[in-house]
């Protein structure tokens, strides 16, 4: 082989590197933009047990073609509180076995249907309109190009072989400390073990690498895999660090066993792999990732919690959570919490619930302060609208920059939504202050009520305070069976205003408050009725019923 020759299979090695990587990157982000959502619900429902968890990531993983995606998604779960460390680790351990289904489509030598797949994807994006198609479209095109880029490996290394510096550069990779010191570090910078395993695949097809030293390859490559979640958790809370610990640990520990396991006994596991792959050299390498994972899976899964003990010696000590009224911080968003495309919503979600707490606290200390004229309670009320305006802020800052990363299509669709929602909360919070404004001018002008009016008053924050509870259900937990309760006490409330305001009028006509009181009263109620048609834009924001049927005036 001439130097030029050399030069010309290695530029079509990357090439076919690079189009690997993208076509993996692409049939990820496609999948996980079409069914994300989806796949989401399903992660959080059935990981209430161990077993159920493993089912769900190795589905989860075969299906988006990534282990690092399914484990760094885990890590936001657990970042966000929507998942328990013991929960995450039978995802974890599944999503190890599901990260095989890539070697072993490899395996099958799909290559020469990638033009097939490319030109079905691109009349898909091209000439359909509908979401759904175009979507299946981009999975498609990105099955194309991975399996393209296989194709250009494959001929790549059919010339690489006939050179004897590079045959004797893979023959010498004889030591299996160093196989799997190899298969660590080049996992660790493509960040991908599926990538790694595939290239060891077409490297042992082509005879270029021995078939024992293939699995300490891989073992190697396992290892690898943990750095992508290791990296993700190191702006996460210590749940979140421990959940990217014991996917390292399950790789590490099991990875050692497998090694002294193949150190012992090699020559016949090798064996018995080999009949089992038909003496296929692509097939023994796929069939020997899935079988150690599996493996693995089997002998780790009753000491899971001891991993999970494990992880809580090597990070100890609890977070300094950040509360309900803890002023100018983020809890669930932010540079201080795991980004994952697949949760942000739900993060999102959970800042505003956090928001929405802050402001309904917010307008019954008002309404106290209207009662009893508390100094520490107006200066409370103050100090929180500006927490809450800072939140409101925060979050839509943080709604703008997520709309421009690849969210799941579901999701994206709910970013409107969470705008108008954040704008309600906001506005709730103004009408505390409203109030509150009403009761210093009560204190500084010695305006009287009437212990009737402090009744009506506290007739109709009942109604709300139910309201508003109601409508967080709806909106952060999908409670909608409660959509009746949020109608009905809407009704309830203009109903009462309506009768308040008319007793109002008639306490005025008869002289028993001043016109000061009555203006003053007028406004409260008022105010509060409006604080009610808040909350039914909040309940009807994330519902699949038009936004437009139920949204009440921003006023």
């Amino acid at each position: 082989m001439t130097i030029g020759q050399l030069i010309d299979d290695m530029i079509l090695l990357a090439g076919g590197l690079g189009l690997f990587l993208l076509g993996m990157k692409m049939m990820s982000e496609s999948i996980e933009k079409s069914a994300g959502a989806k796949l989401r619900s399903v992660l959080e429902f059935f990981t209430k047990n161990k077993f159920a968890g493993i089912i769900v990531g190795i589905i989860f993983t075969g299906v988006v073609q990534s282990s690092s995606a399914c484990t760094v998604m885990v890590v936001s779960f657990v970042n966000s509180g929507l998942m328990n460390l013991y929960q995450a680790v039978g995802v974890i351990l599944g999503a190890n076995i599901g990260t095989t289904v890539t070697s072993q489509l490899v395996s099958f030598n799909l290559s020469q249907y990638a033009p097939l797949f490319l030109l079905m994807g691109v009349i898909m994006i091209m000439f359909f309109k509908k979401d759904t198609i175009t979507k299946i479209g981009d999975i498609l095109v990105g099955f194309g190009v991975l399996f393209l880029g296989l194709s250009l490996m494959s001929q790549s290394m059919e010339g690489l072989k006939t050179s004897p510096q590079i045959a004797e550069l893979f023959a010498s990779l004889t030591n299996p400390f160093i196989a799997v010191l190899v298969g660590f570090i080049v996992t660790s910078i493509i960040q991908s073990s599926s990538v790694t395993v595939s290239i060891v695949l077409l490297l042992a097809q082509q005879g270029m690498l021995n078939l024992p030293i293939c699995l300490f390859i891989i073992l190697g490559c396992n290892m690898g895999s943990c750095v992508t979640a290791l990296i993700a958790s190191l702006a996460g809370m210590k749940d979140a660090k421990r959940a990217a610990l014991i996917h390292f640990l399950f790789n590490l520990v099991g990875s050692l066993v497998v090694f002294l396991i193949l150190m012992i006994a090699g020559t016949p596991i090798i064996n018995l792999i080999l009949e089992l792959s038909h003496q296929d050299p692509g097939r023994f390498v796929a069939n020997s990732h899935t079988i150690i994972k599996v493996f693995q899976v089997v002998i780790l899964l009753p000491f899971s919690s001891f991993l999970v003990k494990a992880t809580y010696l090597i990070v100890p000590g609890k977070d300094e959570k950040v509360g309900y009224h803890d002023n100018f911080q983020l809890q669930f968003i932010g540079d201080k919490v795991v980004f994952n495309p697949a949760t942000a919503v739900v993060e999102v979600i959970n800042e505003i619930e956090r928001m929405a707490s802050l402001s309904s606290d917010n307008l019954n200390r008002a309404m106290n302060a209207l009662v009893t004229l508390d100094e520490d309670d107006i200066k409370e009320v103050y100090n929180v609208e500006e927490n809450i305006n800072f939140l409101s802020h925060s979050i839509t800052d943080y709604l703008v920059k997520i709309n421009q990363t690849p969210l799941p299509i579901e999701d994206l669709k709910s970013i409107g939504a969470l705008f108008h929602v954040v704008n309600d909360i906001e506005r709730i919070g103004d009408h505390a202050v409203n109030v509150v404004d009403a009761a210093k001018l009560r204190k500084e002008r010695d305006v009287k009520f009437s212990q009737q009016s402090f009744e009506e008053l506290n007739q109709m924050m009942e109604l709300i305070n139910k309201n508003m509870h109601y409508a967080i259900e709806v909106f952060a937990h999908h409670g909608e069976q409660y959509l009746k309760e949020v109608d009905s006490l809407e009704e309830q409330v203009d109903k009462l205003e309506e009768e308040i305001q008319i007793a109002h009028v008639q306490r005025m006509t008869r002289n028993e408050c001043s016109a000061q009181a009555g203006m003053l009263f007028s406004d409260i109620v008022s105010g509060l009725e409006r604080v009610s048609d808040h909350a039914v834009n909040i309940a009807y924001a994330m519902t699949k019923e038009k936004y437009n049927e139920g949204i009440k005036g921003n006023s």
